[in-house]
């Protein structure tokens, strides 16, 4: 029994030992780093904002800047061309010329960008709302049909809503081009005889695909949206999408199997 605490002694003694010399070993690591810091960085000789000093001419510290140095967006004169703002304001009018290269740009950039959401006509049944992703806008609502330009400008540049903005995948130029190719859509699905050159024949597009397919079509159906799609907006307005509160469950298909069978 003696023998058994006189090792337990021994082996508390040891522990004792080691636990010192580690210490001793921590303190003299720290001291070693402590004698390594130095105050280089913080004496240093420098120039504190907006304070005076002897060593320029002009008695100031703050150098003026290098001759015609421009500042980001200084050269942004033109206010409309890159925001589509005027004086606070949407404004109405492009800041480009339209040409047919343009158009071509807008639509390619359109069909890259927008599709998923808007799809190709603008109805804001994109593949991704088909999908179950809240529809987007419907470009060929009134409202938006009566938008000033400088909307969709304003919106591809800073998001509306639950679209994020666009300006990183779009220059300003190429944003212009996507509205002259939103215009195009509207026109295309609301014109009207007189909008057409004098003479020229005008046919329905029921009549076009009857001609093309030689069959009745739905082409000239009004345009539906899926059943698994989320309605709303956050301010519970049409905004263009249709009107059914956001979380609202959709109505279900009329169509509906019978319960037990597929």
């Amino acid at each position: 029994m003696q023998e058994a605490v006189s090792g337990k002694q021994e082996a508390a003694k040891a522990t004792m030992k080691l636990t010192r010399k580690i210490s001793a070993m921590g303190a003299m690591a720290a001291m070693l780093v402590l004698a390594g810091c130095r105050q280089d960085m913080q004496d240093q000789p420098k120039f504190v904002p907006q304070r005076g000093t002897s060593f320029f001419a002009d008695g100031r510290s703050a150098r003026p800047q290098v001759l015609n140095t421009v500042a980001r967006s200084q050269m942004h004169e033109n206010e409309y061309f890159y925001t589509g703002m005027v004086g606070g304001k949407e404004g109405d009018g492009f800041p480009i010329a339209l040409t047919p290269e343009v158009m071509q740009r807008g639509q390619e950039r359109y069909n890259i960008y927008c599709t998923p959401c808007h799809s190709r006509v603008g109805n804001g049944d994109g593949m991704i709302v088909q999908r179950g992703y809240r529809p987007a806008g419907n470009f060929h609502t009134d409202r938006l049909r009566n938008a000033p330009l400088g909307h969709f400008f304003s919106v591809m540049t800073n998001g509306y809503g639950a679209m994020p903005d666009y300006s990183a995948q779009l220059t300003p130029e190429d944003r212009w081009a996507v509205v002259a190719y939103i215009r195009a859509l509207q026109l295309s699905q609301n014109a009207k005889p007189a909008d057409v050159a004098p003479g020229t024949q005008v046919k329905s597009l029921h009549e076009q695909a009857q001609e093309m397919f030689g069959k009745e079509t739905t082409f000239d159906q009004p345009w539906g949206l899926p059943g698994t799609a989320i309605y709303g907006t956050p301010n519970n307005e049409d905004n263009g999408i249709p009107g059914q509160s956001t979380g609202a469950v959709p109505a279900k298909p009329a169509t509906a199997a019978p319960a037990g069978k597929p």
